[in-house]
Formats: structure tokens, C-alpha cells, sequence
């Protein structure tokens, strides 16, 4: 298996001059994501946890509506990348060709490849009421608890993580890559392997909130986001749309709300 990560040397150059250094960096691996012997996207990934990466950009993507789709799944190495072979139950053909995009690009561009305006911004689920409520805290700390289970960045300064929130037991699961929604969807992979509800917690972003991660989380059902940065205007309109609490800027113990807000329980008479 491909390793996620290569020591290599460069310079340190320095105020007192410049000296050899061996630099720990995460690679870059294009992986092919194959239904039933036809590639319909190829992303450029971090080559780990691959089976929770193609489950969740499967999911995600709207490839298969659940796990019990796939009848069988392997990865597959190549010398010029990595091959993930699903073979699904029952016909799926007409779904895939509706959905089917070819994205070999860079990992900073979600929607690289795709065919039409129209599937850029493609319609998404509404994340229906729940009872779910989240202290405030949690929502301030949770950037710093998934800061602590990212062991890729600790080694190489370079990926981003996502995580899930679990009210009154913290962040219980995390994926790093690259790419921040590679990152989601190795999350969102993982927790359908484990049998895990999105509906019951929180998605919590190292990066900023673009219209793609608002989509794979409206996609996976969960009702709320929490990022470390800006959402942009039209993920937060999306967020509104699909019924998801959105908190941004969370870090150094507080965050901006937006977008249903009353999931987060904070005690503050306009929040309620």
C-alpha cells in the first residue's frame, strides 16, 4: 500500500544560515473511484483509510443511498494510482450515468470536472428537526479536541481533518487528508462502517466552509457543522436551505452562529 506520508530532504534556510533538513510530507495519490468496471471520478487523496473514502464520497456523491448497495469492494494498486473497485447489488446504471463525473484535478477543488452548472449546485436533502442540542462549550472546544486526534499533521503541517462530535463525550472520530472534503468523506465512510449516525452529533472542520462540504453534510444527513474558519455566502444560504446549524470561526473559545441556531444551547436570549 501506497504510505501516506515521505520523508524528504530540502534546505532550512534560516537568519544564521541554512542547513540540510528531512521534511515528513503527506503524499498525493490519484484514486479511482470504480463502479461496477466504470471509473466515475478520480480523486487526487491521501492514500489512507481508502475504503472509508470511497464508501463516504460514494455516499456523499449520491452513487448509492447506503452501504447495503455495495456487494462486494476492493483496492486495487497501480503504478500510476489506485483503483476503488465497488460492484453494487441490483442495477445502478441509470443513477451513475446521472451522476457521473470524471474529477482528476487539484485537491483544493471539489467540483473540479464536473459537466454542468447544474451539478454544482445540485439539490440536497433537508436535514429534518431533531431534539439534538449542544452546549455552547462543546462548540467552542471542538476545533481544539479534533486538533488532538490529527497525528498526520502533527508529523507533516499539511492536511486537514474532520471529526465527529458527540454531545457529552467529544470528538469521538476523525480522518485527515489533503483535501478537505476528502477528509469529510473519509469521515463520513467510516462512520457508515461503524454503523455510526450522523443525526446524532456534529461535523467539525479544519478548514472553511464551501458549498461542497455544506452538500456532502446535508447528503449524510448530519444536522450540524462546526468549522474553524469562514463559510462562504452561498454555503451558509445552502445550510439555511437544508435545515443545517452552522458555527464558524471556532476557535479560542467561541465561534460566530449561523443557521439554526437553536441546536446550540448557549443560554443567550437571542440564540434561543
Amino acid at each position: 500500500m501506497v504510505r501516506p506520508l515521505r520523508s524528504m530532504p530540502g534546505l532550512a534556510v534560516q537568519g544564521d544560515g541554512r542547513h540540510e533538513v528531512a521534511r515528513a510530507l503527506p503524499e498525493e495519490t490519484p484514486v479511482a473511484i470504480v463502479m461496477d468496471g466504470s471509473t466515475v471520478a478520480v480523486m487526487m487523496t491521501t492514500p489512507g483509510d481508502l475504503e472509508d473514502f470511497a464508501l463516504g464520497f460514494a455516499l456523499t456523491e449520491g452513487l448509492i443511498s447506503s452501504r447495503s448497495e455495495v456487494a462486494d469492494f476492493e483496492i486495487v494498486e497501480h503504478a500510476a494510482g489506485i483503483e476503488a473497485r465497488f460492484w453494487l447489488t441490483g442495477d445502478r446504471s441509470a443513477a451513475l450515468k446521472a451522476r457521473r463525473r470524471a474529477m482528476l484535478g487539484p485537491v483544493g477543488c471539489g467540483l473540479c470536472g464536473i459537466d454542468s452548472l447544474e451539478q454544482a449546485l445540485r439539490p440536497v436533502p433537508l436535514v429534518g428537526a431533531s431534539a439534538l442540542r449542544i452546549a455552547a462549550g462543546e462548540v467552542a472546544r471542538a476545533t481544539d479536541a479534533l486538533r488532538a486526534l490529527q497525528p498526520l499533521h502533527d508529523q507533516t503541517r499539511a492536511v486537514h481533518a474532520a471529526g465527529f462530535l458527540r454531545p457529552g463525550a467529544g470528538v469521538v472520530l476523525a480522518r485527515e487528508d489533503v483535501g478537505r472534503h476528502n477528509a469529510l468523506d473519509k469521515l463520513i465512510g467510516a462512520m457508515a462502517r461503524a454503523g455510526t449516525d450522523p443525526r446524532c452529533g456534529a461535523f467539525v472542520l479544519t478548514s472553511r466552509v464551501s458549498v461542497e462540504m455544506v452538500q456532502k453534510t446535508a447528503m449524510a444527513g448530519c444536522p450540524v457543522l462546526i468549522a474553524v474558519s469562514a463559510p462562504t455566502a452561498r454555503a451558509l444560504r445552502i445550510a439555511e436551505d437544508a435545515g443545517i446549524t452552522l458555527a464558524a470561526f471556532a476557535r479560542a473559545g467561541g465561534f460566530d452562529l449561523y443557521a439554526h441556531p437553536e441546536r446550540i444551547t448557549t443560554g443567550a436570549s437571542d440564540v434561543a
